[in-house]
């Protein structure tokens, strides 16, 4: 007798309760930028290095102050503060993540600067030509549709304004064992829509409307967030109870990221995994 895996189908549902199951985890290994960090000397401690990620992103941006920005994806909205509070611009972020929501409003809320909201990019019930700029740092893996992604991207921005993202990517044309053992699996692993390459991120953004793409690849200075946070992971399942207790218990449906920390390291070094960093203009 044979059996079959079930397909893995991407829901919202799915990617929240990965993020609030996980979050006491999320925010001791990853810290509460949850997002990589870009190590441009080597010499940056990680903390520097996730605000480099940062940086970056009001560069392309062009953030300056007073204007208006949404970020999609806000996580625990460390990002949109930082922002608020360095470059002077009114941030309205989204997360699916309840747990993440709360976090975001009593620690990283900037006074008539930032305004977090629990929503559904797909359905964000936001104004027409309304943001100077959109933003998303890793939250494009969650996106089973990019084209309406960038739709919607489109519809809420003015005429001049400007898309800044980051996402996970993988190399163009994976072959068969990159995909199984590595894009696959991280994508069923992780609870994410997937990871794809830089092409069809293109394809998607340029369809939208989008003018002035530009991209770039920061694989070498990203693949750092990786073995570090593997070590934290380690450290922690010697260290502290409620690790072992969560990682080694079969009612924990995403205790399974544990793991996918070290295929995501390897997934880097064979080049499989790719990191862009791309920007584009709404005519």
């Amino acid at each position: 007798m044979t059996t079959t895996t079930p397909e893995y189908i991407p829901t919202i549902d799915g990617a929240a309760a990965h993020y609030d199951d996980l979050d006491q985890f999320y925010r001791e290994i990853w810290g509460e930028h949850i997002h990589h960090g870009v190590w441009l000397t080597g010499r940056e401690t990680d903390t520097e290095a996730a605000e480099n990620l940062i940086q970056i992103v009001a560069d392309l941006g062009h953030h300056s102050p007073g204007q208006e920005v949404c970020d999609i994806g806000c996580g625990y909205g460390t990002t949109a503060r930082i922002l608020a509070q360095r470059h002077g611009v009114n941030i309205t972020g989204m997360t699916i993540s309840a747990v993440q929501l709360a976090y975001a409003q009593a620690n990283n809320s900037v006074p008539g600067k930032t305004h977090f909201m629990l929503r559904d990019w797909y359905d964000n019930q936001l104004p027409d030509n309304h943001f100077d700029i959109v933003q998303t740092v890793e939250s494009l893996e969650h996106m089973p549709d990019l084209p309406g992604f960038f739709r919607e991207c489109y519809r809420v921005m003015k005429p001049g304004g400007r898309l800044v993202a980051t996402a996970w990517m993988s190399c163009e044309n994976p072959d068969a064992f990159a995909r199984r053992h590595f894009i696959d699996a991280i994508t069923r692993e992780t609870q994410i829509a997937g990871v794809r390459p830089e092409s069809e991120f293109r394809a998607a953004t340029e369809g939208a409307g989008f003018v002035n793409y530009q991209c770039k690849d920061y694989a070498r200075q990203v693949k750092r967030t990786w073995p570090l946070c593997a070590l934290r992971t380690v450290k922690g399942l010697l260290t502290k109870s409620h690790y072992r207790r969560f990682l080694f218990s079969s009612r924990n449906p995403n205790r399974i990221f544990a793991l996918t920390l070290f295929r995501i390291w390897l997934a880097y070094e064979l080049g499989i995994q790719r990191y862009g960093v791309f920007s584009a203009e709404k005519r």
